[in-house]
This record gives C-alpha cells, sequence and structure tokens, in this order.
C-alpha cells in the first residue's frame, strides 16, 4: 500500500535537523528543516490527509502534513503513459535508475502520490511525486515540512547483500485504522515477522507481536517470513487484519490479540499459489458484494471474495494441491498491475507495467 523522496539535483531539499528525539522513539521537539529520510518504502493515508512514509533503512516512519502542498493541482488522477520514463526525466535521471516503491491516493484531492528510490546501492536516495487530474507531475518537496516520527525498537541489521538484506523488510506494509497505525515486517528477534499498532499521534512504538502462520503449500509453521500486504478488516463486528504472505497464505489476525511482547498464530484460510510474492490489496464493494483485489508479482490480479472469511476452514495440514481453502478468481483484462489504490468507488488506479515500461492507469473495479 505506498512511499516517499530525494534528489542530488536540489530539487528537493532535506537539509537541517528535523527533529529530536529520545532514544526510545519518543518526540520532543521539532524544527522547520523537513524530515531527514535516507530511504522511502511503504506508503499509507491517515486522517486529515497525513501521509504516512516508511524508510526502511531507518526502521522509522514519518508522518508527514502535506498542508499547502496537496493543493495546487487539478482534482483527481489523469493516466500517464510511460510515467516511469517521465519521472526519471524530471530527477534527471533514467528510468533504469529509478525504483518506485509504491502508490496512494489522497483522500480528498485524489491526487496520486508516488514514491521513488532514485540510483543504486548505497547512492541511492529517495523521491515522493504527485500526479494530479490533468496529469502534471510534480515533486514534493520535503523541505519546511512538518511532520513526526517514530522509529521500530527492535530492527532487523543490515546485511551485506543487497539484494537479501533483512533490513529492507523492517517495515513492508502499513494501513490506519481506529487511530492507529499497523505495520508489517522484520525484526532481530528469533521470531523475526512482526504486526505492531502505534497510536497516532505517535508517541513511541514497542516491539510488536510476533506472529506465526501454518503454511500449507510448504507444509509447515513459519515465524520468519513477513507479511508483504495487508489490511484491516472487520470480520464477524471483530476487527482483524488480513494478511498475504510469500507463494502466497492469506490468513487473519483478530486485533485483540496482537499485544506487545507476545507471539500470535494467525489463521490461514486460503494458500493462492506457490512462487510469487503480493504487493498490494485493496478492499471495495460491486453488486452487494464485497471483494479483495490483490495484485501480485507473478500470478496476476486476484479478486478474492470476502463473505466467507468468517467460516473459512483453517488450513493446518499441507496442501496438496497448487491452492486451497478459499478460491479466488484472475482478473484477465488487468494485466502487469503492480501498485494499486482505490481511486473512487468505481475505478482503482494503478502502475501497469508492459514492455515499454510503466503506465499510471484508472482501471474499472471488477
Amino acid at each position: 500500500m505506498r512511499t516517499k523522496i530525494l534528489t542530488t539535483l536540489g530539487v528537493v531539499a532535506l537539509a537541517g535537523v528535523a527533529s529530536y528525539w529520545t532514544a526510545a522513539g519518543v518526540p520532543v521537539a521539532a524544527a522547520d528543516a523537513g524530515p531527514q529520510m535516507t530511504s522511502i518504502g511503504p506508503l499509507t493515508f491517515g486522517p486529515d490527509g497525513v501521509l504516512f512514509a516508511a524508510d526502511t533503512q531507518a526502521a522509522t516512519i514519518y508522518a508527514l502534513e502535506l498542508g499547502d502542498k496537496a493543493n495546487g493541482g487539478a482534482a483527481g488522477t489523469r493516466g500517464v503513459d510511460a510515467i516511469d520514463q517521465k519521472i526519471a526525466a524530471l530527477l534527471g535521471t533514467d528510468a533504469k535508475e529509478i525504483i518506485v516503491t509504491d502508490l496512494v491516493v489522497h483522500p480528498r484531492t485524489k491526487n496520486a502520490y508516488i514514491s521513488v528510490m532514485r540510483g543504486q546501492g548505497t547512492a541511492s536516495k529517495p523521491a515522493l511525486l504527485r500526479v494530479d487530474g490533468a496529469g502534471k507531475i510534480e515533486v514534493v518537496s520535503f523541505e519546511n515540512l512538518k511532520h513526526t516520527k517514530v522509529t521500530l525498537p527492535n530492527a532487523p541489521n543490515a546485511g551485506t547483500n543487497p539484494q537479501r538484506d533483512p533490513r529492507q523488510q523492517s517495515i513492508t506494509d502499513m494501513a490506519f485504522s481506529d487511530g492507529r497505525l499497523y505495520i508489517a515486517g522484520l525484526s532481530n528477534e528469533e521470531f523475526a515477522s512482526k504486526l505492531r499498532s502505534v497510536k497516532y499521534p505517535f508517541a513511541t512504538a514497542d516491539n510488536g507481536t510476533s506472529v506465526e502462520i501454518f503454511h500449507g503449500n510448504h507444509g509447515q509453521l513459519e515465524t520468519r517470513s513477513p507479511v508483504y500486504a495487508f489490511l484491516p478488516y472487520s470480520i464477524n463486528n471483530t476487527p482483524h487484519l488480513v494478511a498475504a504472505y510469500l507463494c502466497t497464505p492469506l490468513v487473519k489476525f483478530p486485533v485483540a490479540t496482537l499485544q506487545p511482547g507476545t507471539k500470535v498464530v494467525g489463521t490461514t484460510i486460503a494458500e493462492l499459489g506457490n512462487r510469487n510474492r503480493p504487493i498490494d490489496m485493496v478492499l471495495y464493494k460491486k453488486d452487494g458484494r464485497e471483494f479483495l483485489l490483490m495484485s501480485n508479482t507473478s500470478r496476476g490480479v486476484m479478486k478474492i471474495p470476502t463473505d466467507g472469511f468468517a467460516s473459512a476452514t483453517p488450513i493446518t495440514q499441507p496442501v496438496k494441491t497448487e491452492t486451497g481453502g478459499i478460491a479466488y478468481e484472475t482478473v484477465a483484462a488487468m494485466k502487469g498491475i503492480e501498485q494499486l489504490d482505490l481511486l473512487d468507488g468505481s475505478r482503482t488506479l494503478a502502475l501497469s507495467r508492459s514492455d515499454a515500461g510503466l503506465n499510471l492507469v484508472a482501471v474499472a473495479l471488477p
């Protein structure tokens, strides 16, 4: 569900110290120089258009109060072909030198916000861009941007292999619900997979809840694989998180069980297929029914009905077939979809990859 910005061209100024914090991650005072982000990963919107942006390298989450920076553009979002090339040109580089990390839609303006990493390895820098209803792409400057932040206390150490760096998975996804920011990712503990609940406005972050699942395709309990995509969802009037993992179990966790310092076993309700990683998910209603729409690295976009979430038989034994539990429909019309977010009641906004590059498209909800 989302991410942020910085360039070497002076387009985004991040100089100066933005905040002063105690060791526990509690904000003490804030200056006006703007957030000092070293990377940008997942994004999600909270109340009053506050944009939460994850700095995975610093294991820190910034709450960005966009204020006037969210105004001025045409309402809505217009599709943009080859948007990766246009963003790269705006940042003074080549499309091969940027990685798009997330896409979210502003709840009021319906403008799109796209987070990007510019460059390679330790030289890469974060950037945040806005696309408005006229298709105009603008860099969102962090300079003098009001913000607060919270740092996770037990994040994994950085690895030597950039392709398998556990620090990059300190924060894998975020969602805001009922005054709290929910965070998925890894920790440096033995039971590494974590779900956290942090109250906003920020005070501090605890060690989170260690989460364990039974992976039917692997035929075993797992504690080290992170949640890659999740969303808050009420099942039988009880708040839950519905989460998707690598290869691709779908699991539900009652929010009330997510107590800091404990270990919780989630209920696996579907096996959606191996050799696949979930990217993003949204919830929507159509024709009187509710569906979860999930993009993936190799299995297309899945349309999953939610009406069976409460009654689904838990998967507690190895699944011999490719899939099991709650069934899904592959949306054939949505090809190459990576990031997505709801644009309105009938459309989703998505980043779609083709041979020509990455396109920003509005797609009718299936």
